[in-house]
């Protein structure tokens, strides 16, 4: 490509000098250097029976080679090579990101073994093999607890907001990060088939099994490519052997020769005058002006052919954590019982939490300082992995943990009991305070809604769009909160990576093309399953980013509706253009099967049909600006 463009530039130069020899020469080194992909798929195309668009871009630098402009054949094919390489490249990133997700597995784990502790390659875990997972460290395989306890964070495979409390006999998935317990598993997969390693064969599978995309004007090269070559033929060919036919016989090969050239210089005129120069140009002109608009919007498109798919979307899917909603625990509602007011609950729980490192007690010590409240820090902290927390706080005891620490420990009165029940019911997380060996009160816990999605969401249904749900590996109560909240037709809760392709497919038989929205690793699958995929790109991971088709830069989500209205107006230009184009050919060609034309002004067509074409296609520039 640096080479091409090299001897461009080096044919421009010579042509400023008014050196035509040394131009064509610089200009002819340039389609040599570029042509060499497209011809070869052009004649495989060919020879399979097809015409595309390598077929039309061939023909375009061949008439534009006729018409004399070496400047513009040089210029159409060495940028359609550009756009061939962009899109390969964009193939190999996905691909090299799909790699370094295996990354997240641990390469080393800690088995027992006949009794004695051994540390082996994850790659050598069997199942049925004891793993030992300390403290901050991520589990090698799948597993199921068979002692200790502790909270697992799951995000990077379930997407859930923040850690699970996890006891004997809970599974736990590789991949995922233990948090302050340790604790022991049996093995029930080896690390190849742990979950991150089946969201990898997940995104390959989902990407082998994607329809190809055919942009709008190879699919419009599969006819006019040929029509006109036939067309041209038959002027050539059909008026001498009718007049010779009509003379019965008389003049032979002299009549038919005098007509063949006459007929032959049409037929030229003809090919010329249809010459898809502007066809070729009303494209990527159009395609690259629309990428220009996005990007200063921040809505980075991977390509023409998914910018010409957003406008065909009927269905909608979300994730939910870090894309309707903003992915970090927050207080939601506090409530004391038995006469203790919500600032007293809330102290209590922050002086406890205020030695923690869990998401939880951090939101709960956020919250306090937001609201005023003094936090006191408390002494002899203890963490119980997987229910909670206890500490002395003004020389009492105090226990902050879930529903089923309390009643373990005798502590759940029906007082709280109650306002435990309204809270779960709401979707939102809960825990428990208590102190002297009495419940004080709830906390509630959620993760907050982004104020843009409601508005986003109305604005897609006027773009077009049907069907909008939620997939996410949430539970049901949540998600149920989160369809109110934003007036979605449908959820789907507690997914795994694999059910979420699943739904995707499932809406994509019902509703038709459906985009998917998402964050995680988690959600890469389905990106990649989705006619399109759209990932957040300040939040969201590598590997997201990376298997998605566009990106959305600030996480806005009220670029969605804008990428479906850009992609209906960039095809709907495209449209006008290819009208054009054909509209001036059409009228040339007419003209040369009946004589009336000449050769330089089917040139001159070509060139204003290239022009106008062009300035159309750059009013797609005005849709981004703010």
């Amino acid at each position: 490509m640096f080479a091409g463009a090299l001897f461009i530039l080096l044919g421009a130069f010579s042509q400023w000098q008014d050196r035509p020899g040394a131009a064509i020469v610089a200009f002819s080194l340039a389609i040599a250097w570029s042509v060499r992909q497209p011809a070869q798929k052009a004649w495989r195309a060919v020879r399979a029976r097809r015409l595309d668009i390598n077929t039309l871009m061939v023909v375009a630098v061949a008439g534009a080679i006729a018409l004399g402009d070496w400047w513009e054949a040089a210029t159409v094919i060495w940028l359609f090579d550009v756009a061939e390489w962009l899109e390969a490249w964009t193939l190999r990133r996905a691909r090299h990101a799909v790699q370094d997700a295996m990354a997240v597995i641990p390469e080393r784990a800690q088995v027992r073994r006949d009794g004695r502790e051994q540390e082996i390659a994850a790659i050598e875990v069997v199942i049925g093999d004891l793993v030992i997972v300390r403290p901050g460290e991520r589990v090698p395989v799948d597993g199921r607890l068979t002692a200790g306890a502790s909270t697992v964070d799951q995000s990077p495979i379930t997407g859930e907001s923040w850690p699970v409390e996890k006891q004997p006999g809970d599974a736990v998935l590789g991949g995922t990060i233990n948090g302050m317990g340790a604790f022991e598993m049996e093995a029930s997969a080896p690390a190849d088939a742990s979950a991150v390693a089946r969201i990898v064969h997940l995104i390959a599978d989902a990407q082998a099994r994607r329809a190809p995309t055919q942009q709008f004007v190879d699919r419009f090269a599969r006819t006019y490519t040929p029509a006109v070559m036939l067309l041209a033929i038959a002027v050539a060919f059909l008026p001498p052997v009718v007049a010779l036919t009509g003379a019965g016989g008389a003049g032979g090969a002299g009549l038919f020769g005098a007509h063949l050239a006459v007929w032959g210089y049409r037929a030229l005129m003809l090919l010329v005058a249809a010459c898809p120069c502007a066809l070729v140009i009303s494209t990527p002109v159009a395609i690259t002006s629309a990428l220009t608009s996005a990007a200063r919007r921040g809505v980075l498109i991977k390509g023409g052919a998914h910018l010409e798919r957003a406008a065909d979307i009927t269905c909608v899917a979300f994730d939910k954590t870090g894309t309707l909603t903003h992915g970090r625990v927050k207080v939601t509602d506090v409530k004391g019982v038995d006469g203790t007011t919500a600032h007293g609950v809330l102290g209590v729980a922050a002086a406890l939490e205020s030695r923690s490192e869990h998401p939880i007690g951090r939101a709960i010590v956020t919250h306090a300082r937001t609201e005023g409240v003094a936090v006191a820090a408390g002494d002899d902290f203890r963490a119980l992995p997987g229910l909670g927390a206890e500490a002395r706080v003004d020389d009492a005891d105090v226990i902050v943990g879930s529903h089923r620490l309390f009643e373990d420990r005798q502590l759940c009165t029906p007082s709280l009991h109650a306002e435990f029940e309204l809270m779960a019911e709401r979707g939102e997380t809960t825990v428990l305070v208590g102190r002297g060996g009495a419940g004080l009160g709830v906390i509630g816990l959620g993760d907050s809604p982004k104020v843009a999605g409601a508005d986003a969401i109305l604005a897609l249904r006027a773009a077009g769009v049907k069907w909008i749900a939620l997939l996410t590996g949430d539970q049901q109560r949540t998600a149920d909160r989160l369809r109110a909240d934003f007036g979605l037709d449908d959820v789907h809760a507690d997914l795994l990576p694999s059910d979420k392709v699943a739904c995707v497919e499932a809406l994509r038989a019902r509703f038709g093309p459906v985009l998917m929205v998402g964050d995680g690793v988690n959600d890469a699958p389905a990106l990649a399953a989705a006619d399109l995929g759209v990932a957040m790109g300040a939040g969201g991971s590598h590997l997201a980013i990376e298997t998605a088709d566009v990106t959305l830069v600030s996480d806005d989500l009220s670029r969605l509706p804008y990428l479906l209205t850009l992609s209906q107006r960039t095809l709907a230009i495209i449209r006008a253009n290819v009208a054009i184009a054909l509209g001036l050919k059409l009228a040339f060609i007419v003209l040369a099967i009946l004589g009336v034309t000449s050769l330089w002004m089917a040139v001159f067509a070509d060139t204003g049909a290239s022009l106008i074409v062009t300035a159309n296609s750059l009013r797609l520039l005005r849709s981004g600006r703010t």
